[in-house]
């Protein structure tokens, strides 16, 4: 986890790529994940839609009743206030039968309205009286408080595109067309390791000289969040070998090789040399503080990501560019 250098600046400074100038190098360099899984829709958060979700459905299925009130039909509210006989009670879950003329129908929010209804009245301005209730007719109009199906989402409708990443809300869109499963993008798989002989786990003791590996854990929780699959490979030793070694590994289990430490110019800084001999480097350092020795290359045909081994360097470099 070495510190990048805090001295003159090179004399090739102004040679150096510029925060806009690395990014697009980067993003012209990205290759997305193409392949896809199904997976149940309670387990989707976090992903990234591969299908698009479209609805087998009207949302609502059916005309219903948008308040607490009574079904009525506006033809029998004749007299500024109509008495009519309450012929059926339909809670939510339930389906009514054909209005009457003259009758009205107990109804609840979400229940459908029976046949023969084209308005409810809300509870709060009728008078119940045992099996009859007086509606008032000022302002009720065919329509009202009623929600037609469809009024939301009409059958065939996409109301998730893909390439969405999905939250809470999309999960409950899904469900609410019937969706069981999606089709997601599989995870990225990102291989990380830590350069630096001076790094100790947290929980060891802390000897002279050492300090406690605090971008291990960074790296970690940066790359969970954006929902890659993390594949750990330790610590690894301040020699050219192990150096070798962790990239190699790496670039034959992973999608991204992300390296924290030892992309820097010291005698012991090994990745430069080892990602030559492995594959190719892009990028070597750019034209930022902190962050200034960060490095981008190929292990082969996977990308690899060198990060600065200061832990405030590593986040605003992962920040900007990962």
């Amino acid at each position: 986890m070495h510190d990048e250098p805090r001295g003159c600046c090179d004399p090739d400074e102004r040679a150096l790529l510029n925060k806009q100038e690395a990014l697009a190098l980067l993003l012209a360099a990205a290759r997305p994940v193409s392949e896809s899984e199904t997976i149940a829709t309670e387990d989707a958060l976090g992903r990234v839609l591969a299908r698009s979700v479209t609805s087998a459905i009207d949302v609502p299925a059916w005309d219903n009743s948008a308040m607490d009130g009574y079904a009525v039909c506006t033809a029998d509210l004749t007299d500024p206030e109509a008495r009519l006989r309450v012929a059926q009670r339909i809670p939510a879950g339930s389906v009514g039968l054909p209005l009457e003329p003259g009758t009205a129908a107990r109804i609840f929010t979400g229940a459908p309205v029976p046949p023969g209804t084209d308005a409810v009245v809300i509870q709060e301005v009728c008078a119940r009286e045992g099996d009859w209730v007086r509606v008032p007719a000022a302002g009720i109009a065919p329509g009202t408080n009623i929600r037609r199906a469809g009024e939301d989402i009409q059958t065939g409708a996409e109301v998730i595109a893909p390439g969405t990443r999905l939250g809470p809300q999309h999960l409950g869109l899904a469900a609410s067309v019937g969706a069981a499963n999606l089709q997601v993008y599989r995870r990225l798989r990102v291989a990380i390791f830590s350069s630096g002989d001076e790094l100790v786990m947290p929980g060891e003791p802390l000897a002279p000289g050492r300090i406690y590996n605090s971008n291990r854990f960074t790296l970690i929780g940066l790359l969970r969040g954006l929902g890659c699959d993390v594949t750990d490979l330790g610590q690894v030793q301040d020699t050219l070998e192990a150096t070798v070694a962790a990239l190699d590994r790496g670039g034959r289990v992973a999608d991204l090789v992300v390296a924290s430490g030892g992309v820097s110019v010291g005698e012991e800084d090994h990745v430069k040399p080892a990602v030559e001999r492995l594959g190719t480097l892009a990028l070597w350092k750019i034209a930022i503080r902190p962050g200034k020795p960060l490095a981008f290359g190929h292990i082969g045909a996977t990308p690899f990501l060198g990060s600065p081994g200061n832990p405030v360097s590593l986040f605003a470099t992962f920040c900007l560019f990962a």
